[in-house]
């Protein structure tokens, strides 16, 4: 004789108090990415699966809830997919329709994405890495998806850099060079200051699809700090990338705000209530502390200011 085993999690819970987010994190999937004739990209993708909980109900019922999850991200991955936000956008609907006791579900995604290039200097080959973020929201309205990246690069701290150009100047003159002489070499030859290895991020937010291309996210990211860096490098790409920065030198602040710049520039059919998210973190080389700069905006407001229309 067999007993119906209680439902505990459907239960009222002793305090009655909704949930914003409950589900799973962890979970690895595959996932490939069309590239028309080419072969797929192959991602392992890690995701975060979350659903809002009310405050009639006492849990999600997790070993069952982990099924459906794993059986909706298993059939969202199993064909090619053409974007990543996509396939959150996809598992977000299809979580709010299996659970009729939620309003809301979310579905974000990480991987490493690798891509061929070619060093600056010596023209060898060579593979860059960024971390794709990837996102979606559902609920009855409809839904929002997050695409973005994480990119490395280098960055030279200005202040640093303006006190070696005043001791480089001080010692020109003892030397007798004339002033022209003096500013024409220091044009010519940037002076040193310290640097560190930069993390920028960019993401987009908008309803349904963000109409932007991940490789020009990533490309934009590269480009907002002093010097793009590179997993293989000669001699010769050491100095073009040590020259480069120092000629570029930037605080985090200046790194978000060319985020910024480059956003408007080249994302300005994005519509006004999309989101920019942009931050910039520095793993400084002589303090034991980071740096962090971050803004997150709307299309219109990030258009206004950048427009030099801001009030």
């Amino acid at each position: 004789m067999s007993h119906q085993l209680p439902d505990v999690q459907a239960s009222d819970p002793e305090v009655a108090v909704g949930l914003s987010q409950v589900g799973v994190t962890g979970v690895q999937k595959l996932v490939k990415l069309s590239r028309g004739d080419d072969r797929p990209i192959v991602l392992m993708a890690e995701f975060e699966v979350f659903v809002d909980l009310p405050s009639c109900r006492k849990g999600l019922d997790m070993s069952r809830n982990m099924e459906v999850i794993d059986e909706i991200l298993e059939d969202i991955t199993r064909e090619e997919a053409y974007r990543v936000e996509d396939v959150c956008g996809d598992a977000a609907e299809r979580l709010l329709e299996k659970h009729e006791y939620t309003s809301r579900a979310e579905v974000e995604m990480t991987a490493e994405l690798i891509t061929r290039e070619r060093t600056p200097a010596s023209d060898r080959p060579t593979q860059n890495t960024a971390t794709i973020i990837a996102s979606a929201t559902a609920t009855e309205e409809g839904t929002r998806e997050e695409i973005g990246a994480e990119v490395t690069g280098m960055t030279v701290c200005p202040c640093s850099q303006g006190m070696s150009e005043s001791r480089a100047r001080e010692k020109l003159h003892d030397l007798g060079a004339d002033e022209e002489t003096t500013e024409s070499f220091l044009e010519a030859v940037p002076q040193p200051g310290h640097s560190q290895r930069g993390h920028a991020t960019l993401t987009v937010t908008a309803d349904g699809d963000p109409d932007v291309d991940l490789r020009d996210v990533i490309d934009i990211a590269r480009d907002a700090m002093s010097a793009r860096i590179y997993n293989m490098a000669k001699r010769p790409d050491e100095d073009h990338m040590t020259y480069h920065a120092h000629a570029n030198a930037k605080f985090v602040e200046d790194c978000v705000r060319s985020l910024a710049e480059r956003t408007v520039t080249e994302f300005d059919h994005l519509p006004d209530d999309a989101v920019v998210r942009m931050a910039q973190s520095n793993d400084e080389s002589i303090h034991e502390h980071n740096a962090h700069a971050e803004r997150e905006v709307t299309m219109e407001r990030l258009r206004t200011e950048v427009n030099g229309a801001a009030e």
